[in-house]
């Protein structure tokens, strides 16, 4: 009965600090409270960001940077570098190259006597490079040109173009890298070739088997064929000289690793044959056109589909692009059509010739286009009609003779537009099968199956295109490609035009020929 009367007793002071202490204790040893919000802070004055090249640093799946923390630091956050803070860093090391290469040039000439004028140059020499750099980035946008083709100097010797690379059927065609010191060409048996400018040096590309074929993503034959095709048809390099993308009757778009000169993805999708092929200027996004008149876009990088362009009403044949987010496309539906990416629009341009060929930016607003007509078209943003046209650019010997017995005019466009049943010569031979321009400049060239290549020079909208002279090349011109410096032109010949065999000349020659261009 004791123990039912007996009082709780109240604890003492000692007990009441044992208590609170001991779930202090608790709390902290809770992993809720343990990880407090200032352990959790950012250290930035003794933190060290490691680079791309470090062994703890990969990339996962979607392309992040993914970085395996030590066990020491497994509490810090590491801080990663943002594209506004790397393209700061890769600017001010372009700017230190380009001051210490100015200042070495000064000390050769001549030793600065006080600090004055030694302040002077230096103010001097800062100009100079922001002058460079504003002209540099005009010239990559387009809008500036530089005035090439009247430095263009003719050729005084009868060599002319000298044959790089032989191949054994028609070339369909040539890229250039973007230092010019590397070369890629295709042609109809499937041949890629990899050949430097300078020694003329080649490599080929080997085709996988098809079970390597499949494992990158190509899909069985379609209707009777009962293996892939390898006729290729276009070639596209990218600007880091990483990716080489060619395309073909397969109705495939391949990638290469140029460095291992191996094949490592096939982007299915296409319902025809690919005819077109292009990089993006700075960039791994690859715009492809093809015979079931639709463009394709992809991520060579990511190695991934992106979208799909409609609008074509027949095939597609050439595509071109520059650094801003546009592709320039020709077809047989008579129609060139400028696509904006970003805003998902298109601006349609309609031709008098009864189909475009081939086409190329001359800026973000200027294109140039030729037909089967043997026309070459000058064209501006702002209007949907060609705002010069020269007409039979190509025209064969026979063709001129034909048409100066019939009063035909200076151009070879017969007058009143008359119709004569009798054409002594083919007309094939006069197609402008490709064109090309010197990026950021007025030097164009264009190309047929009448025995030469032009040159063009494109001045005013007014003026239009005025022609230079002309390079001697038999055999048909598939495709054209100019070093970026001007001083070198690359064409890709053969016996047969690239899309077709309607004619054939079997004295030409199928390669790929180079003509140095002497500039004043």
């Amino acid at each position: 009965m004791a123990g039912k009367n007996m009082r709780k007793r109240k604890p003492s002071a000692q007990q009441n600090k044992a208590s609170n202490k001991k779930r202090s204790s608790s709390i902290s040893d809770d992993p809720f409270f343990h990880n407090s919000g200032s352990k959790r802070r950012n250290k930035f004055d003794d933190e060290d960001i490691n680079s791309s090249d470090d062994e703890g640093e990969g990339f996962d799946s979607e392309g992040e940077k993914e970085v395996v923390v030590g066990e020491e630091d497994d509490e810090e956050e590491i801080i990663e570098e943002t594209p506004a803070e790397k393209k700061k860093r890769l600017a001010e090391a372009f700017l230190d190259r380009m001051r210490a290469r100015e200042k070495r040039e000064e000390e050769d000439d001549e030793e600065l006597e006080d600090e004055g004028a030694r302040r002077e140059r230096e103010g001097e020499r800062d100009s100079l490079i922001a002058k460079i750099l504003q002209q540099d980035q005009l010239e990559e946008s387009g809008r500036m040109r530089r005035a090439i083709a009247s430095r263009v100097q003719k050729p005084e010797t009868t060599e002319g173009f000298r044959f790089l690379v032989k191949h054994r059927q028609p070339v369909t065609a040539v890229t250039l890298s973007e230092d010019d010191t590397r070369g890629f060409s295709a042609s109809k048996d499937g041949t890629i070739v990899h050949w430097d400018v300078n020694s003329g040096k080649t490599e080929k590309y080997v085709w996988p088997s098809d079970v390597v074929l499949k494992s990158h993503g190509a899909r069985d034959p379609h209707g009777r064929a009962t293996k892939q095709s390898k006729h290729v048809l276009a070639l596209a390099v990218s600007s880091d000289s990483r990716y080489l993308a060619s395309g073909g009757l397969d109705r495939h778009v391949h990638l290469w690793d140029i460095r291992t000169r191996q094949h490592i993805q096939a982007f299915p999708g296409h319902k025809g044959p690919v005819s077109c092929l292009t990089f993006r200027q700075g960039t791994t996004e690859l715009f492809s056109g093809s015979f079931d008149r639709s463009v394709k876009i992809w991520n060579a990088e990511d190695r991934t589909y992106i979208n799909t362009l409609f609008g074509h009403q027949s095939e597609v044949l050439t595509i071109d692009s520059l650094r801003k987010e546009r592709v320039l496309t020709v077809g047989r539906d008579r129609t060139m059509h400028l696509w904006k990416v970003p805003e998902e629009s298109q601006l349609v341009f309609r031709a008098p010739a009864s189909s475009l060929e081939c086409c190329c930016f001359i800026s973000n607003d200027e294109f140039l286009s030729g037909s089967d007509d043997g026309s070459i078209e000058h064209w501006n943003i702002l209007r949907k009609k060609p705002v010069h046209i020269v007409r039979n650019a190509h025209a064969s010997l026979g063709q001129i003779k034909f048409e100066q017995r019939h009063n035909g005019l200076s151009n070879g466009h017969i007058e009143n537009e008359a119709q004569v049943s009798e054409k002594p010569y083919s007309t094939a031979l006069s197609w402008v099968s490709s064109v090309s321009v010197c990026r950021s400049s007025d030097l164009a060239a264009s190309g047929a199956g009448n025995g030469s290549i032009r040159l063009w020079t494109i001045e005013s909208e007014s003026k239009g295109i005025c022609p230079l002279f002309e390079l001697p090349l038999v055999g048909f011109v598939n495709s054209l490609s100019f070093a970026k410096s001007g001083r070198f032109l690359i064409a890709g010949v053969g016996q047969e035009p690239r899309l077709g065999r309607w004619e054939r000349n079997p004295s030409a020659r199928n390669g790929v020929a180079l003509h140095p261009l002497e500039l004043s």
